[in-house]
């Protein structure tokens, strides 16, 4: 019955065990990484006479890449090519694990200290991907649930992109607006749907501001 209902939500895509096995892997290895990409960019001695240290430098890349925005982008990448909502759980969840992983072992290795209780809220996130996954999986389909969920997910980025209060709202930079466009241009069905899921997003950013603080 309850799985009756979901397939009304978005029909799973044509099972192929060995290609959903295979994506899983691969979000597993870029989660990695990506992970090490992160903490090598935190660790990363900038001089302004390098040309690229300055793109790092004007782009602060080493915040970017230590912050939720990016991460979520990925996520939701990887659970909107996924093949069914199983499927973009366990790739999503390899994917932050993965990142997770090689992003704190590479901190203990190369920086000297270990980060546990920083680290400790990111493991908390890659236990709760696997159900954020599949909600953002279904997202994808039609009809008022899969709106719901859109407006959530539009929400959620509104908070990470975007510096977010009960009576304020600014610009974080030019990347966290990229990542703000290509989650909406990922989620994007038809125009009633955005120019729907987009104020109301925006109305429940601004309510959950206080307690889920992303930006």
């Amino acid at each position: 019955m309850i799985l009756e209902k979901l397939n009304e939500i978005r029909m799973p895509g044509e099972q192929d065990s060995k290609k959903d096995l295979r994506f899983t892997a691969l979000s597993f290895a870029v989660g990695i990484l990506l992970g090490i990409f992160a903490k090598w960019l935190d660790n990363l001695a900038l001089d302004s006479d390098i040309g690229w240290h300055r793109v790092i430098e004007r782009f602060d890349l080493g915040n970017f890449f230590s912050d939720f925005a990016v991460w979520l982008l990925a996520a939701l990448l990887i659970a909107m090519l996924s093949s069914s909502a199983f499927a973009a759980a366990r790739s999503v969840f390899c994917f932050f694990a993965g990142m997770c992983a090689a992003y704190h072992i590479y901190t203990i290795l190369f920086a000297g200290f270990n980060p546990m209780s920083y680290m400790l809220i990111w493991y908390g996130i890659t236990l709760v991907s696997p159900l954020l996954a599949a909600a953002v999986w279904y997202a994808g389909g039609e009809g008022p649930v899969s709106l719901i969920l859109d407006t959530g997910i539009v929400a959620v980025f509104f908070l990470a992109c975007f510096r977010i209060g009960f009576i304020y709202f600014s610009f974080r930079g030019i990347l966290y607006l990229l990542v703000f466009v290509w989650a909406l241009a990922l989620i994007y069905k038809n125009k009633r749907q955005i120019l729907t899921a987009l104020p109301a997003g925006l109305l429940l950013a601004f309510l959950l501001a206080s307690v889920l603080p992303l930006g």
